[in-house]
């Protein structure tokens, strides 16, 4: 089975990431794809988000607050996924499709299909066909992927 792996990066619009994997997921119950049509997300978080989240670690053990050790993980684990949903980092989507040899036309139809959907226009796309020279290393990045 030949796949074929469309990346779009979405920057750091986590929300339009968010859609576009609930657009995957409807699709995939609401025609029956099962394993035929699989994403994962890469996440990279910027030095900008990076050095905010550290300035204000330093900043809050600095003001001598007295809480418990519980209490400090419990806000920065909060404070450190309210960054991810507010664009903290960059966010790229793989979008891997494994039709049969036989199932050519939809394969294409869902090729033509998913970059003209809404959620997926707004992010810069590239498909990676099995053909392709940089296939291995992208395939390798999608397995690695959770």
């Amino acid at each position: 089975m030949a796949h074929t792996i469309l990346v779009f990066d979405f920057g750091t619009d986590e929300e339009a990431a968010q859609q576009a994997r609930q657009k995957i997921d409807r699709w995939k119950q609401g025609f029956r794809l099962g394993d035929k049509l699989n994403c994962k997300f890469e996440r990279e978080e910027t030095a900008e988000a990076a050095g905010a989240e550290e300035g204000e670690a330093d900043s809050e053990a600095k003001k001598g607050e007295k809480k418990s050790s519980s209490a400090k993980k419990h806000k920065s684990k909060s404070e450190h996924a309210s960054k991810k949903e507010n664009g903290g980092g960059h966010v790229r989507m793989f979008v891997r499709l494994g039709f049969s040899d036989h199932e050519k036309l939809s394969q294409q139809r869902w090729l033509d299909r998913i970059p003209s959907e809404e959620p997926f226009k707004s992010a810069k796309g590239e498909t990676i066909r099995h053909s392709d020279p940089e296939f291995a290393k992208s395939a390798e990045l999608y397995e690695s992927l959770d």
